[in-house]
């Protein structure tokens, strides 16, 4: 059985939920339709005139993409220009192009996880907060021989987690009451008679993005007809999530042997360094993309050396007379978001049992040469 198109996306939005990206950002489905079963999917760091032809080759109707298609506002398209002759070929060989790019970087397990954990980044935390979890206090009532299989349904959902604490909740006993009316089935007691049940009381906490999914995950274990379960806001907040990693390295290194881990770790040939080469590397901060005007977020969280995209002249004079160092691999060093994208697709539609196929573009997408 193949997947429908909405169901790609919902797994694409679980890894990197659209909330979570800026608002000048432009993701979504760009082109195309998701009404309609998926033959094979491919991701790619960009879409151009090689990537689609990879895509046909290969008999794929949906494109994941990092970076958009559609960026500016449209004001016609005309198929004798690029952009018109590529948004052409993609509708006339039905090929949808979903973008997932600022959601992507700041979400946890996405870009920049996998950016610093390819450079020995321990422990990451964001160099500039762009969003805090909203809390939920979720409390259920539950039978006692139920206790656990509802109490495992809740936590292995997402719900529980305190910092770096997993599957927190508290339980407690007690017993509930209630008289079963006509029309109903109840778990326990009859029809029109007062009945006490002995009950546990569970309390957790849920972020908001998951709200959902977690009740879901409740009522399906639950075994009455009519579940008693309150959810409260909160005003503790949760988890900050933002752009880019910084985190210790596991043994200092110095800046000459860092260019080198950056290099494999990123799959790049070539890069630019504004620094000391012989200088410590104790504490390294990444952004995907173009992040150099962060900085001096990355020295105010205690930085040697800040590894991104695009640095300008100016901006590496200025960072130098600061005192940080800089690694410039290419904003083209995001791809390594391809595979990692592909592996969790192709793990969550097998683990569903779909027969839709996931590729990772073998299209280098690198505009520039280095000779």
């Amino acid at each position: 059985m193949l997947a429908k198109g909405q169901t790609v996306v919902q797994y694409m939005e679980q890894l990197a939920p659209k909330h979570l990206a800026y608002d000048w950002d432009k993701i979504g489905l760009q082109l195309g339709t998701l009404q309609k079963e998926i033959s094979n999917v491919l991701v790619a760091l960009d879409v151009n005139d090689e990537v689609v032809e990879e895509a046909i080759s290969l008999d794929c109707n949906l494109i994941i993409a990092h970076h958009a298609i559609i960026f500016r506002p449209l004001e016609g398209i005309q198929t004798d220009t690029p952009a018109g002759k590529l948004y052409e070929k993609l509708i006339k060989n039905d090929i949808a192009v979903y973008i997932s790019h600022t959601n992507l970087d700041v979400t946890e397990g996405g870009m920049n996880d996998w950016m610093a954990e390819a450079l020995g980044i321990e422990n990451g935390t964001p160099i500039k907060d762009a969003h805090t979890e909203q809390l939920s206090k979720l409390v259920v009532f539950v039978p006692k021989d139920h206790h656990q299989k509802v109490l495992d349904a809740v936590l292995n959902a997402g719900a529980g987690r305190i910092g770096n604490y997993s599957h927190c909740s508290f339980n407690i006993e007690g017993y509930g009451t209630f008289i079963p009316q006509e029309g109903t089935n109840p778990y326990i007691g009859q029809q029109g008679k007062m009945e006490r049940a002995d009950e546990i009381r569970i309390e957790t906490i849920v972020p908001l993005t998951i709200r959902n999914k977690v009740v879901q995950a409740m009522l399906k274990a639950h075994p009455y007809e009519e579940v008693a379960y309150d959810l409260y806001s909160m005003d503790l907040k949760g988890r900050s999530l933002g752009l880019g990693r910084v985190g210790k390295l596991k043994d200092p290194v110095t800046l000459r042997e860092f260019v080198d881990r950056v290099k494999t770790g990123l799959n790049v040939d070539k890069l630019r360094v504004v620094g000391d080469l012989d200088r410590p590397i104790r504490k390294a901060a990444v952004i995907g993309g173009s992040g150099a005007k962060y900085f001096k977020n990355a020295i105010f969280r205690g930085a040697d050396v800040l590894v991104t995209g695009d640095i300008d002249y100016h901006t590496a004079q200025d960072a130098f007379l600061a005192g940080i160092t800089l690694i410039d691999p290419g904003h083209n060093a995001e791809k390594i978001m391809k595979e990692k994208v592909r592996e969790w697709m192709a793990g969550k539609l097998v683990e569903d049992k779909y027969e839709t196929s996931v590729y990772a573009s073998q299209v280098n997408t690198e505009p520039f040469q280095f000779l």
